[in-house]
């Protein structure tokens, strides 16, 4: 992935708010989103370098390391900085920029080679794509996940008797010195392979790993609320720990899906409503749908098209605020189509009574036409 400007990633000044950088992040999301570029491996990229620099500018000390120091701080090579992000993404800082989506196990803990002793298992990471009705009503979802499990037949210990000895090679450290020429040199030690332990007799069912690959059922509670790019951490949810260790957690990151009929902005909810000429013309009621049911909308006499209604109530209430935002209708008039005779008829009688009432029923054109005119006698000299 490139080493894009972060801010030019999201297309946002430096000193952008948090609650912009969120609105540009959420846009470049449902742009670029992989269930709607499925064959687009470019938009694929550019979703995870939004997701990327995102990630890094809404923490505010991530931030102040990456405004500081660049793309070195953040890698943990500041010269005299921070040392980069360190706890901030479970794992290597580095591994972020090579693919943060590139492996589901990717993010994972600490633990690896030349660690005796329990290790923390790795954190999943997984998507999940759901309707707006349920991201603001909130809603319970089963999802099942193939992830690491401590095998139940050793109890995660590996060895089928459950004895395991330390390592005579290493001493249980993992890794050896060697001496080459004037260097001392470390490395993995070649007997327990980095695992400071030995298994005489390993279990059959996990073949002294001490975890199995399964695909795990979860109960997952979206809470009302939610929005696009919005983050749900189960704890001890992830990958089985080695060694008995403890399990990493499980991150879900909530995608919305595109409404038939609204658009979400923040708390806001906006829809788009056709009326007919009548009643535009003369006035009259409509019914709004809203998340509680419908409403009825009185549309006043001689509204033009693009007119915005405010419903105030009718909105989302988000997880992060105690108010509920607003719903905003705009009204589109429908030019009517597929007239018979008769109808013509009676349109070309209502336009022959227009047209002879001069520019009192058309203001706007008769505005507009000056405007022309003036224009035009400018460029002509």
């Amino acid at each position: 992935m490139s080493q894009r400007d972060l801010y030019e990633v999201l297309g946002v000044s430096k000193d952008a708010s948090k609650a912009e950088m969120k609105k540009a992040y959420r846009r470049l999301a449902m742009k670029y989103h992989p269930d709607r570029n499925a064959d687009d491996p470019e938009a694929q990229e550019k979703f995870k370098e939004a997701k990327l620099a995102y990630e890094v500018l809404k923490d505010d000390q991530k931030r102040a390391t990456y405004d500081q120091f660049g793309f070195d701080g953040i890698s943990g090579n500041g010269g005299g900085g921070p040392g980069g992000f360190g706890g901030g993404f479970n794992g290597d800082v580095g591994d972020i920029f090579g693919d943060i989506f590139s492996d589901i196990f990717g993010g994972g803990g600490r633990g690896g080679r030349g660690q005796a002793g329990p290790q923390r298992g790795r954190d999943v990471q997984i998507q999940m794509s759901v309707e707006l009705e349920e991201a603001i009503q909130g809603v319970a979802k089963e999802i099942s996940i193939p992830t690491l499990i401590g095998c139940k037949t050793c109890n995660g210990s590996g060895s089928k008797d459950g004895e395991v000895k330390t390592c005579n090679t290493c001493g249980g450290a993992g890794r050896v010195r060697m001496q080459q020429g004037m260097f001392s040199v470390q490395q993995t030690c070649p007997e327990c392979h980095g695992q400071g332990t030995m298994i005489s007799n390993p279990c059959g069912d996990c073949n002294g790993q001490g975890r199995i690959q399964e695909n795990t059922k979860l109960n997952v509670k979206i809470p009302a609320g939610v929005d696009e790019g919005d983050r749900i951490r189960l704890a001890g949810k992830g990958e089985a720990g080695a060694k008995s260790g403890p399990a990493g957690d499980l991150y879900v990151d909530i995608h919305v899906k595109q409404h038939s009929i609204f658009q979400r902005d923040g708390d806001s909810l906006f829809c788009e409503i056709p009326i007919d000429f009548p009643t535009a013309a003369l006035g009259g009621e409509i019914n709004v749908p809203t998340l509680t049911g419908e409403v009825k909308l009185k549309v006043p006499a001689e509204t033009q098209s693009g007119k915005q209604f405010r419903l105030r109530g009718k909105g989302v209430k988000s997880i992060r605020s105690h108010s509920t935002g607003d719903l905003f209708c705009r009204v589109n008039v429908e030019t009517p189509v597929n007239l018979s005779s008769e109808q013509k008829t009676l349109i070309e009688q209502l336009n022959e009574s227009i047209q002879a009432a001069g520019d009192r029923n058309n203001p706007r054109k008769k505005g507009w036409f000056d405007n022309v005119k003036s224009f035009l006698e400018r460029m002509t000299g």
